[in-house]
């Protein structure tokens, strides 16, 4: 069938080439590199395409491909000449290629099956071609288009890239750059958020449910998911699916999908796990968006379990199926246009403004029973179980656009994409507060069943992650409800300063303290003795909120002996409703919004805005708050790019990398020269360092220094060992440099390993430490604190995620303990802060820029007052497998058990 002489030599593709994609529509497919084996499916292929869009493509009519076309096509060497192929059902329906026709560019192509277009295809394509071809270092796509072929050149112009066209012969030549622009990033994740956005606006807003597995028998899971929807109100309708029964819940059933007369926009299955397979093709053949699959016994039983799921999720990702589970309590939408509860809870939650996503379906229950109990109230609600597809990443999306949804809220037992959940979350908390619960935080364990590897990152690195992407992690359930309802239901504080009005001394003195733990400033305290009425309640409040010194107002209300206390309830509501400052309350020791508080709602909420939060205890209440302002302050923090962008040689770096790992294969650490050169491309200048391996050397090396100089071991294992004295400073002469030399070489055992260096005397400073990683699902991950024994056994150390806003570098200089050190402490000198910030930014670029930089560390920075200098520092430089390509292509997560990110 093929040519021998036409078939090049070919080398493996990269296994990231192929992923699961996302479609315009929501929908699913498969991307992968072409192979010889797909002649037949090809042939196939190629004859549903219709007669204009193959002349679009080849600029003639070619009815069909002759064996050596084929050869050509199918036959590639996946570095000069590369073709991904989109599938759907096993069945190819675009392909897409790039040929080098000159070094550093590319001609480019499509073909997309006629009824497949208009489903962002083309888009996709381009996306992962330019990001093979700059991993085979292609700069640069051309290609030929016919003026008429619309569809195709917007297609190159929506990628973001600059186009440079012009016409030549009749065609339309178009030539761009494939480097990935901030404006072609966010023009592909705008795609990303619409695409995902819609696979699950189409869970939550179904027309028609199937529940496979219905079932009449009482107590079982069928029988519940029937019962709940009926009983909840389901808007659209409800089929039952049995094989056996005639009717469940006084419905009619089927004995299979494909028998429903209608359509069918989500199935929930509760079948064994070993038909859910049968019924994925079933409800492929169908047409179904989506399943929610309740059953168990996959990946949380165990190795076999595992791999049913990774082949449920492959299955149904290839036939175009989104899905939730496998072993969900289910989903819920409270909106009265649709009432859906398909879920195993028979509560279904009152109406409200929080989106909740969680991931343990033992644990759905009993959220749902908080929420019910304290009123809170949810728009929608996912339990995601095993997490295989849908993923809280998902979620965000939907519930970024979705108008009802006004707080997010998350329990999380693992974090399958940290890298993509950092950037949404970054996004999302501009426009909405994000409350996180995330279990594990200490032992950073996963729970069977969830798909993700360990991070490599500490877990202070992750806390800052979601610090800085604005998101509000609290350490309990409680404490999520907690901020949950302050935030459903009252305005944004502008700062820090409270009030706190009482009927008791003791509360408000309890209320004082907390405040003052938590960072707030208790401005006002105004005690109204316990006799208080509710009009001392009202002149108190409203003197509170009237005044501009107050940002924030905690009420205390301890009534009586038989009191009900209704009429100061009157008051705190009236004034809470039309107060534009937060008003938390400590009422009559209630949880949640009791129903003296709360304000109607014309959108349906069981407590509007306006509606006035009570809490148990007013340490509550105060730490509510006190999360609520950290988010206020926040939003209002300056974010975005550095105020001064980094000016880097970032081609040489790249270069200096490529070179070391040609050399060193398998990584290696960085030498002194390569790194003096990759820290220069980002203006980091490392202090002039001469390497001696003998006294001689040594001796050399000061006289070339011009003396005052030091005599210093720098072996990774003498770094690590702070109490070995092996440093011998203010050497001036040869006889100096002798004796420095036999007493450090008496100190330390193996003196033949101990990195001997000759260096220039550095005027006197703060000793600072600047580290990057690259973590395997984190990606960057930059660190600053004091250099020192203290720091590391303190773990006083500042973590954040490149790239860093404007405003990131400064907070990590003042937000160790040990930050007094740096501003005078006890009238020493104040350092040069701004060159430290400059630092740590141009090492989070570097780190951002290259991923192959396994590690780096400016493990001794001198920060004196008129600057700072780098003494030492280390990198190695390690093989990247996925080197973050995630960051400019669309993928979804990879089924658990396989080997690529998920």
């Amino acid at each position: 069938m093929t040519d021998p002489q036409d078939a090049p030599t070919v080398q493996a593709p990269p296994q990231h080439w192929e992923a699961d994609v996302l479609l315009r529509d929501g929908r699913t497919a498969h991307i992968r590199p072409i192979r010889p084996e797909d002649h037949d499916v090809f042939v196939e292929f190629y004859a549903r395409v219709s007669d204009q869009s193959k002349y679009y493509r080849f600029f003639s009519p070619m009815p069909r491909l002759s064996e050596r076309d084929l050869a050509r096509f199918l036959n590639v060497d996946h570095v000069e000449r590369v073709a991904f192929v989109l599938t759907l059902q096993q069945r190819i329906i675009a392909v897409g290629r790039y040929d080098v026709v000159r070094p550093g560019e590319a001609e480019v192509a499509f073909l997309v099956e006629d009824q497949h277009q208009g489903r962002g295809i083309g888009q996709l394509l381009l996306e992962h071609l330019a990001q093979a071809g700059r991993e085979r270092g292609v700069e640069r796509f051309v290609a030929e288009v016919l003026p008429d072929n619309s569809r195709m050149i917007q297609t190159f112009r929506d990628a973001g890239y600059r186009v440079v066209s012009e016409y030549e012969e009749g065609v339309l030549q178009l030539e761009f750059s494939i480097d990935p622009t901030d404006t072609a990033i966010g023009l592909m994740m705008n795609r990303e958020h619409k695409a995902e956005s819609a696979s699950i606006e189409k869970f939550f807003n179904p027309r028609s449910v199937a529940v496979i597995g219905a079932s009449r028998r009482q107590e079982t899971i069928g029988q519940a998911l029937v019962r709940n929807l009926v009983t909840g109100d389901f808007t659209g309708r409800v089929y039952a699916v049995n094989p056996t029964s005639h009717a469940v819940s006084g419905l009619p059933t089927y004995k299979t999908v494909a028998d429903i007369p209608d359509d069918v926009d989500v199935a929930i299955v509760a079948v064994p796990a070993d038909a859910v397979q049968d019924v994925v093709l079933d409800c492929a053949a169908k047409g179904v968006h989506g399943l929610v699959v309740i059953s168990s016994g996959f990946a949380e039983t165990g190795e076999e379990g595992r791999v049913r799921q990774r082949k449920l999720v492959g299955l149904s990702r290839s036939y175009g199926l989104r899905l939730i589970g496998p072993n969900a309590l289910g989903i819920i939408n409270t909106s009265g246009s649709v009432s859906l509860n398909a879920s195993l809870s028979p509560l279904m939650p009152p109406r409200g403004r929080a989106g909740f996503f969680c991931q343990s379906g033992a644990l759905g229950t009993a959220i749902l029973e908080k929420v019910y109990n304290r009123g809170l109230g949810l728009s929608t609600f996912v339990s995601a179980g095993n997490r295989a597809d849908v993923s809280g990443n998902d979620l965000l999306q939907y519930w970024e656009e979705d108008d009802s949804t006004e707080v997010v809220l998350l329990y999380l037992e693992s974090i399958g994409n940290p890298r993509k959940f950092s950037r949404i979350a970054r996004r999302v908390s501009q426009r909405k507060p994000i409350i996180a619960v995330r279990s594990g935080r200490t032992t950073q364990g996963v729970p069977m069943g969830h798909a993700v590897r360990k991070i490599v990152a500490p877990p202070a690195a992750v806390d800052a992650m979601f610090r800085q992407a604005g998101v509000i992690q609290v350490d309990t359930l409680d404490e999520m409800f907690d901020v949950a309802q302050l935030l459903a239901h009252q305005p944004l504080p502008r700062g820090r300063r409270v009030a706190i009005v009482g009927n008791s001394d003791a509360l408000g003195l309890l209320a004082a303290d907390a405040a003052a733990a938590v960072g707030l400033v208790v401005n006002k305290a105004i005690a109204l003795g316990a006799d208080a009425s509710a009009d001392d309640f009202e002149d108190a409040l409203d003197a509170a909120i009237d005044d501009p010194e107050i940002d924030s107002v905690v009420a205390v209300y301890v009534p009586p002996i038989n009191v009900s206390g209704e009429d100061v309830a009157n008051v705190l509501a009236a004034v809470g409703e039309q107060s534009d400052k937060p008003l938390v309350s400590s009422f009559l020791g209630a949880e949640g919004v009791p129903e003296l508080l709360r304000v109607p709602d014309v959108a349906g909420s069981t407590a509007g805005r306006g509606s006035v939060p009570s809490y148990p205890g007013v340490e509550a209440a105060v730490r509510a708050l006190a999360r609520v302002v950290e988010y206020a302050v926040w939003l209002r923090t300056p974010g975005g790019s550095p105020a001064n962008p980094v000016k880097a040689d970032a081609a040489g770096a790249k270069r200096i990398v490529n070179e070391l790992l040609k050399k060193f294969p398998e990584g290696a650490e960085v030498d002194l020269e390569s790194l003096t050169a990759l820290l220069g491309a980002y203006e980091i200048e490392l202090w002039q360092t001469r390497k001696v391996a003998t006294v001689e050397e040594a001796i050399a090396a000061g006289e070339a220094l011009g003396w005052d100089v030091v005599l210093k071991a720098t072996a990774e294992h003498l770094r690590e060992r702070p109490d070995l004295a092996h440093v011998r400073r203010n050497l001036y002469q040869p006889a100096e440099m002798r004796q420095a030399w036999t007493s450090l070489n008496a100190v330390i055992s193996e003196p033949e390993r101990a990195g001997f260096v000759v260096q220039k005397n550095a005027k006197p400073g703060v000793p600072i430490a600047i580290r990057s990683i690259e973590d395997p699902l984190f990606g960057p991950v930059v660190s600053f604190g004091i250099a020192g024994p203290l720091t590391e056994l303190l773990a006083d150390r500042a973590y954040r995620i490149p790239p860093l806003g404007e405003r990131d570098a400064a907070s990590m200089v003042r937000e160790i303990k040990s930050s007094p050190m740096l501003f005078g402490y006890r009238g020493s000198e104040v350092v040069d802060v701004a060159e430290i910030e400059r630092l740590i930014n141009r090492v989070a670029q570097l780190q951002n820029d290259l991923p192959q930089i396994s590690s780096l560390e400016l493990g001794l920075v001198l920060a004196g007052a008129e600057g700072a200098t780098v003494l030492t520092a280390a990198a190695r430089v390690d093989p990247v497998a996925d080197p973050r390509s995630d960051w400019f292509v669309r993928r979804m997560p990879t089924p658990i058990g396989d080997t690529l990110p998920n």
